[in-house]
């Protein structure tokens, strides 16, 4: 499995960008997809997630209302729209894949993981910085 992120770059606050994750190597129907941000001096944290087979999603407190994931089955391709981005959004963005996201919903069990070790495979960064 690989995923690729891009997008990142340079924005003011208030403004927007798309993240894109490129996923590849299988077939993703059981998994859910995620962003994750990793700020310097401080621990990753979740952002946003989404089924792949039923595009069900999840979302930080600190970015719902303003970011929006979504997927693109036909291209696989994984994105986060950004939206009235702040300086407090500064930071390196991850994108995930969690293999057992529909295994944990046939099970019953809580279908979201939003801890970073939930998550089996990784991207590369791409680092977002909002200025003020």
């Amino acid at each position: 499995v690989q995923l690729q992120a891009s997008g990142g770059g340079l924005v003011q606050a208030g403004g927007s960008l798309r993240l894109s994750c490129a996923v590849s190597g299988r077939t993703f129907s059981t998994y859910a997809l995620g962003w994750f941000r990793q700020a310097p001096g401080k621990e990753r944290e979740f952002v946003a997630a989404i089924s792949w087979s039923a595009g069900r999603t999840m979302y930080a407190n600190s970015v719902k209302g303003r970011f929006t994931i979504s997927k693109d089955i036909d291209k696989n391709m994984v994105y986060l729209q950004m939206n009235s981005l702040r300086p407090d959004d500064t930071a390196v963005y991850y994108c995930a894949a969690d293999k057992d996201f529909l295994r944990r919903a046939v099970e019953g069990r809580t279908l979201w993981n939003v801890a970073s070790s939930g998550y089996d495979y990784w991207g590369q960064g791409t680092q977002v910085t909002v200025s003020s």
